[in-house]
């Protein structure tokens, strides 16, 4: 079963598909006997014999500018075979199918991956890390990540959860034991196990021929969603902040802000977003003023 990274890919996949396999199915025309009339087939509006049809008609569908030359470079094409037209390409997230999203970078900076990994931290200067913790239901997770500081470079961000710090297992611990087991750890090398952003999900959505893709926002935290509109078709949630526009922090940010790197974003968009209990409870004690100032709000390499 093929996975996409959005609704809109899923239905011109299908579209794709149906036509393909029309196309597929129509009869070849026998071999035409020495000195015996054939007429000549009725071809207007039949499909044309390529595996992906010109997508002109479908120049409207679903609200989207559908461009069919820039559909096929967005897939493998292959022969079609046990119902499966589009494959997947190597440069994808996870092995999903899109003929519209594409290779989009942003849904690469905003991918949330399963497993564990391992980092390596330095301490910098004045023997900080750049990091503030948050206890949460006896996990440790990643209140603030400093921008230009070593948590930053490796790679942390707001959410990840902290497994072990230095061999040393983290469930249970209060918020003060971990940060003074990062103040006693030694300045060159701190190891830590982390888990990408647990609390969070990406949206990806595709704009509409006006630049929008249908929700509104106040303080950072959606409030209400346009119907019909790519967000509401991709489960997008009210009551859930906006933690990253694709890949990109805007915790703390205005609004203004946010909606300057909403309307430069590319037409396909991914949205990182948390639970309001959840946001809120991570926050905790935090001001404004600090996570707009000293919250890395870089855009992450890939």
């Amino acid at each position: 079963m093929s996975l996409y990274p959005s609704l809109e890919d899923l239905k011109v996949d299908k579209v794709i598909k149906a036509q393909a396999q029309f196309a597929q199915s129509t009869t070849p025309m026998p071999a035409i006997t020495e000195g015996t009339y054939q007429p000549q087939p009725v071809t207007a509006g039949m499909p044309g014999s390529s595996l992906y049809p010109n997508l002109a008609e479908l120049g409207d569908y679903m609200g989207l500018a559908l461009n069919s030359d820039e559909v096929q470079r967005n897939l493998a094409l292959v022969p079609v075979a046990d119902n499966q037209v589009a494959l997947p390409s190597s440069s994808g997230v996870g092995g999903m199918v899109r003929p519209v999203t594409g290779t989009d970078v942003g849904i690469r900076r905003a991918e949330i991956r399963p497993g564990v990994r391992e980092i390596i931290l330095c301490k910098d200067q004045d023997g900080k890390v750049g990091l503030r913790l948050r206890a949460i239901d006896n996990g440790l997770f990643l209140q603030l990540v400093q921008a230009n500081s070593p948590a930053a470079l490796a790679g942390l961000r707001f959410g990840d959860q902290v497994l072990q710090i230095n061999g040393q297992n983290c469930a249970g611990w209060s918020t003060d034991k971990a940060h003074k087991a990062l103040k006693a750890a030694a300045e060159t090398r701190i190891e830590m196990v982390v888990r990408d952003r647990p609390f969070q999900r990406t949206i990806t959505m595709h704009k509409d021929s006006s630049g929008h893709v249908g929700f509104i926002y106040k303080s950072g935290k959606i409030t209400s969603l346009v119907k019909d509109g790519s967000a509401a078709r991709n489960g997008l949630l009210t009551e859930h902040y906006i933690c990253e526009i694709n890949g990109q922090n805007v915790i703390g940010l205005k609004d203004s802000q946010i909606k300057d790197i909403l309307n430069t974003s590319p037409t396909t968009m991914t949205i990182t977003i948390m639970p309001k209990f959840i946001y809120e409870h991570m926050i905790k004690r935090m001001s404004t003023g600090l996570l707009r100032s000293a919250m890395d709000h870089s855009v992450p390499e890939v």
